[in-house]
């Protein structure tokens, strides 16, 4: 039988490890709800990106040079403060489930903001993947059965919160450096989260006071939700196409649904399952390396039972 070579295998692997980033951010909206507090979202943002990324920084000792500086402040900017303070708002407003599916947008944003930084043109199959995804996503949404009706200021939060990661995801693609993953994460975590403080003390005070469970909600969100997952989703960003990692990304839904469901007892039906299932169709179908891996399996089947009998030399024969 044939064989998957090392290198499908190491593209199948990238394809995971990069699914990590929007499994765990999914989470974020169910841990917001059950841990947090709803008023403070912009100290949520600040704990969630700043000790993570000065903790980095403390283990690698590498500053940013020359025009990594301001680079730096914009990616933090983006990927890091604005993101994390829109994704809050969205998170203390919106239903988990809900919250997280407004990501439905980020493929096809990205694509656009690639082809204009980038001059990257996405592949027919990643394009159907985004629009298949985007419907999995929508059936999500309109099965959502949520009552009192959906907050439109949680709405333009999650919306901007996706336009700000994709800008910045794409502009880390285009702003590619020697320095590695881990290196530039940190960088943007630190910025992100110094940009975010002052905001965070003049809207919303002091720190509040959290209870131990907060406080372990927030280490998870923060060692987990932005260090793990951001150097997991910057790993596949260098390797693959913006494109495809952003449809990647639209296992956030689906993770914030099951999890919602299961922490927060939100609605789920056969409507919901179908949406899961194309979303995660399109995520196979967007990945050139696991299209491929899926073509060798298929190609890989066994040889039938009568060309074996003719292959081998009988017994009984003279």
């Amino acid at each position: 039988m044939e064989t998957i070579s090392s290198k499908t295998l190491g593209g199948l692997a990238l394809v995971a490890v990069t699914a990590v980033a929007p499994v765990v951010w999914g989470s974020t909206y169910a841990v917001t709800h059950l841990y947090l507090p709803a008023d403070r979202p912009l100290f949520a943002g600040v704990m969630r990106i700043l000790p993570v990324g000065l903790l980095m920084l403390l283990w690698h000792r590498r500053l940013p040079r020359g025009s990594w500086w301001w680079r730096s402040v914009v990616l933090g900017t983006l990927t890091m403060g604005l993101f994390v303070a829109l994704l809050f708002v969205a998170a203390t407003r919106l239903p988990s489930g809900l919250g997280s599916t407004m990501t439905a947008i980020a493929p096809l944003m990205t694509m656009v903001l690639a082809w204009t930084f980038l001059r990257e043109r996405s592949t027919p199959a990643t394009v159907v993947a985004s629009l298949v995804g985007a419907l999995g996503v929508l059936l999500l949404v309109v099965e959502g059965g949520y009552e009192g009706g959906v907050d439109p200021i949680g709405v333009l939060a999650s919306v901007g919160a996706v336009a700000s990661a994709s800008t910045g995801f794409v502009l880390t693609k285009r702003w590619a450096t020697d320095e590695s993953v881990i290196v530039v994460t940190t960088w943007q975590l630190v910025a992100g989260g110094l940009v975010l403080l002052p905001f965070a003390f003049l809207v919303e005070g002091p720190p509040p006071q959290l209870a131990a469970s907060g406080w372990l909600a927030l280490a998870y969100l923060g060692l987990i939700g932005s260090g793990v997952a951001y150097v997991a989703w910057f790993q596949g960003l260098a390797s693959m196409s913006a494109g495809a990692v952003a449809v990647i990304g639209l296992l956030n839904p689906v993770a914030g649904t099951l999890l919602g469901v299961a922490l927060l007892g939100e609605p789920f039906g056969p409507v919901h399952l179908l949406g899961m299932g194309l979303v995660l169709g399109s995520v196979v179908l967007a990945q050139p390396r696991a299209r491929a891996a899926l073509a060798k399996v298929r190609r890989a089947r066994p040889v039938s039972t009568r060309h074996t009998v003719d292959a081998c030399p009988s017994t009984t024969s003279p």
